[in-house]
């Protein structure tokens, strides 16, 4: 069991394993983002299966939409395949850097969203993609003045043409989005 006090407080869910791949130990996890940089790049893991523990990366790639990884210490099927379902995680701090204006989905997850006018438009509580662009799902923020506030979730397209501005610092998001819309 490993150490609570070695396990990194900014684990990200980057993925989860869905399966064993080959006969040797390797496995099949799939990605949450569409260029799995973390799954990739990074070689210390955390699965939770059976308990959370860190494992190392001996080599990882694209394989039909879904990243094949060999793990040191995992040498045969039943144990890849045991480890299916098993969250996939990676301490944020050594994702890859991305260019200027550029963002992983865990950094947006969570900013207030305002528009130019300064109004709340709710919070970022998930991204998606719909195959041309990332869409920003922003939960409005419960009114408590208004009995029964039903106001209802947005869905705003991630391009340059609504998002002004992003300050991960302020914790907050700027877009060119109106409250009726």
């Amino acid at each position: 069991m490993t150490d609570p006090a070695t396990i990194p407080a900014d684990l990200v869910q980057v993925g989860y394993v869905s399966g064993a791949y080959g006969l040797r130990g390797g496995v099949r996890v799939t990605p949450f983002s569409v260029d799995a940089d973390a799954l990739l790049n990074v070689k210390t893991w955390w699965l939770d299966k059976p308990a959370l523990r860190p494992v190392q990366v001996r080599s990882a790639k694209f394989h039909s939409g879904d990243v094949t990884a060999t793990l040191l210490d995992l040498s045969d099927r039943d144990a890849a395949e045991a480890l299916k379902g098993a969250k996939v995680q990676v301490s944020r701090a050594d994702f890859p850097a991305l260019p200027e204006d550029e963002y992983y989905w865990s950094d947006l997850i969570g900013l207030d969203a305002v528009n130019l006018e300064g109004e709340a438009l709710g919070k970022v509580t998930d991204m998606m993609h719909n195959g041309a662009q990332s869409i920003l799902r922003i939960t409005p923020v419960p009114d408590p003045a208004v009995p029964d506030d039903k106001a209802t979730e947005r869905l705003v397209p991630f391009v340059d043409q609504f998002v002004r501005t992003v300050d991960l610092q302020a914790r907050l998001i700027t877009l060119d989005w109106g409250l009726d819309y």
